[in-house]
C-alpha cells in the first residue's frame, strides 16, 4: 500500500481473488404443491388422473407436481383454443389482438426477476443468463410481434394474409420462457389460437405464464397450455382439431412428427438438433475468439440446439489458440445456478447427463485426447466439467452426433476450402461461426456454409427481427422476423383471377 493510500484510510489490497457465494433469493418465487391443466383460461384437473415430479436439477430437490395431460384432455384444449378462434379472436381487429401482445411483454418485464429465478431453479441454468438473456429477448419477442400485427396486409402486399386457426406448440427444456415466446408471439399476432405443451423437465415457466396471461386479461381459450411427456406431445400431433404444428426438439422426433403429418392438411415448422462448426482464421482477433468459443459451447451448459460444438482451428495458430482457451477454461465457475457468480450450472436431467456422459466415453474409446479444467462437481444434482476434445477425427462421434452438453471438439484445417468442406460435412444445417479480420472473407465463406445462421466475429446473438432456422436434419420453417410469421398465415391472392 502507498502512503498516500495509508494517510487516507484504504483498505489492504486484496490478495485473494476467490468469489463469495452471491446467491439471488428464491423467495420471489411462489409455487404451488400441484398444477393442473390451463384450458379455455380456468384450470383443469387432468383426465388422466396422472401426475409427474418436477425437480431443481442442482439438488434433485422436487419442486411441483404436474398433471399429465391425456387424450381427453388434448380434445378440451383444442376444442377451447377453436371456440376461442371462431368466437372473436380471429376477427379482432389487429390493433387490439397488438395490445394484448403488448400488455404480455410489459408483465413479462415487470416480473422478470420472478421469471428468471424460476428458469434457473427448474431448469439449471445460471441465473446470469436467465436474468440478462431468456428474460429480456422473451419480452422483446412479444414487442416485436405486437408491432406486426396490425400491419399483416403490409408486410405481405398483394397476398391477403389470414390466420390457420389452431396451433400446436410443443417446446423443448433449454429455454422454456423464450422458446414459448418465440412461438405464442407470431401465432398470436397473425391471429391464431394456441394450444401449447412444454417439457416435461421444465414447465415450471409456461405454468406461471398462465398467470401473464390472467393478469393481460387475455381472452380465453386464445391460449391453452397442457403439460406432460411425449405421450401428449403425440397427441397434440395427431389431432384432426389442429391445423398448425411447430415443433422444436430433437431430431428423431421431428422426423417421426413428420412422418406422421405426410398427407395431412397441417402446416409443420421444425427446429432440430445441430452440431454447428465455429471456425478460427489465423487472421482471427484471438482473445475475442476464445470469448466468442467459450460462449458458443458452454452458454447454458451447452443445452444450445445452434452451439458451436465443433471448433475449426487454422493450424498455424492451433497451439497458441488451445493454450489460450484451456487457460480460460479454468477461471470459469462451475457451480450453483442461482448462484450470479456461475457461468456452467446444472445439466438439465440425468437422462440428459447420461447421454453427454455416453457420448464422452466414446471420444476417449475412439483416441481423442480430452481436457477437463480441475473444478470440485457439487455431490447432489446432475453436473459435468467443461470439456475439450483434442485430435478429433471427422468420422467420431463427437464430430457427428449432437451431444447438447458443455463438450467441444477441435479440429484443425489449412485452407478456406477445407474449413468449408468440413464445416458442411454434417447431416445437420443449423447455425455457424466464422472469426476472422477479412471482411471479404467472412462474405466468402459465410455464403458457402450450409447453415440457417451464420454468425461472423461472435456467436449466439440472436434478435427477434432476425429469422432463426436450419436446413437438412436441422429442420426447415423460420422462427424470429417477418419469415416467423408466414408459417401462421395462410394467403388470398387479391390480383383478379386470370391476371
Amino acid at each position: 500500500m502507498s502512503e498516500l493510500e495509508r494517510k487516507r484510510g484504504a483498505a489492504p489490497v486484496p490478495v485473494d481473488w476467490t468469489y463469495a457465494p452471491a446467491p439471488e433469493a428464491r423467495d420471489i418465487v411462489s409455487l404451488r404443491e400441484r398444477y393442473g391443466l390451463y384450458v379455455g383460461g380456468d384450470w383443469i384437473e387432468p383426465h388422466s388422473g396422472e401426475t409427474f415430479t418436477t425437480i431443481d436439477p442442482s439438488t434433485e430437490e422436487p419442486l411441483a407436481e404436474i398433471a399429465q395431460a391425456g387424450p381427453e384432455d388434448v380434445s378440451l384444449a383444442v376444442e377451447a383454443a377453436r371456440s376461442a378462434f371462431e368466437n372473436g379472436w380471429s376477427a379482432l381487429a389487429p390493433s387490439e389482438r397488438a395490445k394484448y401482445l403488448f400488455r404480455i411483454a410489459r408483465i413479462l418485464q415487470e416480473r422478470s426477476r420472478e421469471f428468471a429465478v424460476l428458469e434457473s431453479l427448474n431448469g439449471g441454468k445460471p441465473i446470469r443468463e436467465s436474468r440478462d438473456v431468456d428474460l429480456p429477448l422473451s419480452a422483446a419477442h412479444f414487442f416485436y410481434y405486437a408491432g406486426w400485427a396490425d400491419k399483416l396486409e403490409y408486410a405481405f402486399p398483394n397476398r391477403t394474409p389470414r390466420p390457420l386457426g389452431v396451433a400446436g406448440q410443443i417446446i423443448p427444456w433449454n429455454f422454456p420462457l423464450l422458446m414459448l415466446a418465440w412461438k405464442v408471439a407470431p401465432a398470436l399476432a397473425a391471429g391464431n389460437t394456441v394450444v401449447l405443451k412444454p417439457a416435461e423437465t421444465t414447465p415450471l415457466s409456461a405454468l406461471l405464464f398462465c398467470d401473464v396471461l390472467r393478469q393481460a386479461e387475455l381472452p380465453q381459450g386464445v391460449v391453452n397450455i397442457v403439460t406432460g411427456d411425449g405421450r401428449t406431445g403425440a397427441e397434440i400431433v395427431k389431432h384432426p382439431g389442429i391445423d398448425k404444428i411447430a415443433f422444436t426438439g430433437s431430431t428423431d422426433v421431428g422426423k417421426a412428427i413428420q412422418r406422421e403429418l405426410a398427407g395431412s392438411r397441417k402446416k409443420l415448422t421444425l427446429e432440430l438438433g445441430g452440431k454447428a462448426a465455429n471456425v478460427v482464421f489465423d487472421d482471427a482477433p484471438l482473445d475475442q475468439a476464445i470469448e466468442g468459443i467459450v460462449n458458443g459451447i458452454y452458454f447454458n451448459q451447452g443445452h444450445v440446439c445452434c452451439a458451436g460444438s465443433r471448433l475449426l482451428v487454422q493450424e498455424s495458430i492451433y497451439e497458441q489458440l488451445i493454450a489460450k482457451l484451456k487457460r480460460r477454461l479454468g477461471t470459469l465457475r462451475v457451480g450453483a445456478p442461482l448462484d450470479k457468480n456461475t457461468d456452467v450450472g446444472a445439466i438439465n436431467s440425468r437422462q440428459q447427463l447420461d447421454k453427454i456422459e455416453e457420448l464422452v466415453q466414446t471420444g476417449r474409446d475412439e483416441g481423442a485426447e480430452i481436457y477437463q479444467p480441475p473444478c470440485r462437481l457439487p455431490e447432489r444434482g446432475y453436473w459435468f466439467a467443461p470439456t475439450v476434445f483434442t485430435n478429433v477425427a471427422q468420422s467420431y462421434r463427437i464430430a457427428q452426433e449432437e451431444i447438447f452438453g458443455p463438450v467441444l471438439s477441435v479440429l484443425t484445417f489449412r485452407t478456406p476450402d477445407e474449413a468449408v468442406e468440413k464445416a458442411n460435412n454434417t447431416p445437420y444445417g443449423l447455425s455457424a461461426g466464422v472469426w476472422t479480420e477479412k471482411g471479404s472473407r467472412i462474405l466468402a465463406v459465410a455464403q458457402r456454409l450450409r447453415a440457417g445462421v451464420v454468425w461472423a466475429n461472435t456467436y449466439n446473438r440472436f434478435d427477434p427481427a432476425s429469422p432463426f432456422g436450419g436446413y437438412k436434419e436441422s429442420g426447415f420453417g423460420r422462427e424470429g422476423g417477418l419469415h416467423g410469421l408466414e408459417p401462421y398465415l395462410r394467403f388470398e391472392s387479391s390480383e383478379p383471377f386470370g391476371s
